[in-house]
């Protein structure tokens, strides 16, 4: 039986979630990708919030023209900036079950860039 590319992400993501948890003081940075956009919320797994989130939506009037990768950059940045808003300093990156490059690497640097650390 074939298995899709769908069902090859879930089984990453899974994988990936056993071993990432995210906390009240270190809480996780959930990144989803669809083909035009990239969505990222920062989670505290123990309470099931979400206490920040950002996407292109949100950023839309700063980063009108450019890439993907640069506008997810864009919204790395902002959402660092909203992360330290409410006093979130470290987290822990959940890339979603997606391979780290591209879109995905661009948002963690954006993140890096704006004072996260991971």
């Amino acid at each position: 039986m074939k298995v899709s590319k769908f069902q090859h992400r879930n089984k990453r993501h899974a994988r990936v979630r056993a071993k990432i948890k995210g906390t009240a003081s270190i809480p996780r940075v959930s990144v989803f990708r669809s083909n035009l956009h990239i969505f990222a919320q920062i989670i505290d797994d123990a309470t099931g919030k979400t206490l920040v989130s950002n996407d292109i939506k949100s950023v839309k009037k700063t980063t009108a023209k450019g890439t993907k990768i640069e506008k997810a950059s864009v919204i790395g940045e902002t959402l660092a900036k909203k992360a330290q808003e409410t006093g979130i300093n470290k987290v822990v990156f959940d890339r979603g079950g997606y391979k780290y490059h591209g879109r995905v690497k661009a948002l963690a640097d954006g993140l890096r860039k704006g004072g996260l650390k991971f």
